[in-house]
């Protein structure tokens, strides 16, 4: 998937678990973990504007646009 999730980056950076950000954001563990692994298919933009308002950070800070050929060559270097 060409849209990458940076949350946890984001979770490291703010030293803060993602138990934490669920409680704060008021969206299940579940489903964040769903957005963090980059399963998810849609994010509401009232979820995201709640995760931004808590990590303190822009849209852009947890979510990137790589061409599907750039990601394919990453996962093949993994």
């Amino acid at each position: 998937m060409p849209i990458i999730v940076k949350v946890d980056d984001m979770l490291h950076e703010r030293r803060m678990t993602l138990t934490e950000l669920s409680e704060k954001v008021g969206i299940t563990l579940a489903n964040l973990s769903i957005l963090k692994t980059g399963k998810a298919r849609a994010v509401r933009f009232s979820t995201l504007e709640a995760i931004c308002e808590v990590l303190q950070c822009q849209p852009g800070d947890l979510l990137e646009f790589r061409h599907a050929q750039e990601h394919a060559q990453e996962e093949e270097a993994i």
